[in-house]
């Protein structure tokens, strides 16, 4: 990739710079909460539980990023993917959530407790 940088008169403030700056500053934030959240648990020995520990705060930050987007990206099919990135992480979570309570209590072992993800992933 070529860098354009040297193009930009010292001093002049870029259209949309504060924006992307706020972006960036955001999203490196967010990142680093994601990060924390994902190992804050730290592991059990049961990898399922393990898993989905991680996995859960992953998809957060996922959602979260994706409202970041909303807030500061203007590219309207860049956006559709940030809204349907909230519409199916979100109930991604809540699957996961409600397998993860399933295995901490000791029932149901069998497979269940999930979306349909291909409804949500439009397979």
């Amino acid at each position: 990739m070529t860098d354009h940088s040297a193009h930009q008169a010292a001093g002049v403030a870029q259209p949309g710079a504060a924006r992307s700056n706020q972006f960036q500053v955001d999203m490196d934030k967010g990142m680093a909460r994601m990060m924390d959240d994902m190992h804050r648990p730290g592991f059990t020995g049961n990898p399922d539980h393990d898993f989905l520990a991680m996995m859960i705060p992953h998809h957060e930050g996922a959602i979260d990023m994706a409202r970041l987007l909303l807030i500061h990206g203007r590219d309207p099919l860049v956006r559709q993917l940030a809204e349907d990135i909230i519409a199916s992480q979100t109930i991604e979570v809540a699957g996961m959530r409600g397998r993860m309570t399933i295995l901490l209590e000791g029932a149901n072992p069998q497979p269940g407790g999930f979306p349909v993800l291909g409804s949500v992933r439009g397979e």
